[in-house]
Order: structure tokens, then sequence, then C-alpha cells
């Protein structure tokens, strides 16, 4: 059985390893917001509806992206809770 010292070193690593996760998200994030903003400017007043599609693809990603986030931000305040009871 592991110490109380040694479980709480390994959730600081597990925080550790959310928060790298979270900035390759938010990175992510980024890039799709600047996809958006080329494919919009390369394709501005066509009604193709593939190019709708695409859009509206890259704003579910975006969605999806945020959600991973807001989920993350959950799962490091449950575990800074049980570190706290520690």
């Amino acid at each position: 059985m592991a110490s109380v010292a040694e479980l709480k070193a390994a959730i600081d690593v597990a925080l550790q390893q959310i928060g790298d996760g979270q900035t390759a998200v938010q990175s992510a994030g980024e890039k799709l917001a600047e996809a958006q903003q080329t494919l919009a400017g390369a394709l501005e007043g066509s009604g193709h509806e593939t190019v709708e599609a695409a859009q509206a693809s890259l704003t579910q990603a975006s969605q999806e992206l945020e959600e991973c986030l807001a989920a993350t931000l959950v799962a490091v305040e449950q575990a800074q809770l049980y570190v706290a009871t520690l």
C-alpha cells in the first residue's frame, strides 16, 4: 500500500499531465480557429454545401475541445479536493 506522500506525489504527476494535455487542447483550439478563418477567407461567398459542411465540422470540433477542457478542469478540482482530504 502506498504512503500518503507517495499518493500525493502520484496525484501531482497526474495533475501535471492533465495540465500538459490542457495546453495541447488549447493549442489545437487555436489552430482550429486559424483554420476556420483561413477557410472562410479563401471560400468567401461560396454557398457550396461542402464548404458549409467543412465550416460546421470545424465549429463542432472547437465546441468539443471546449467540452474537453471543461471536463479536465472538473477532474483537476476533484483530484485537488481528494488531496486536501489526505
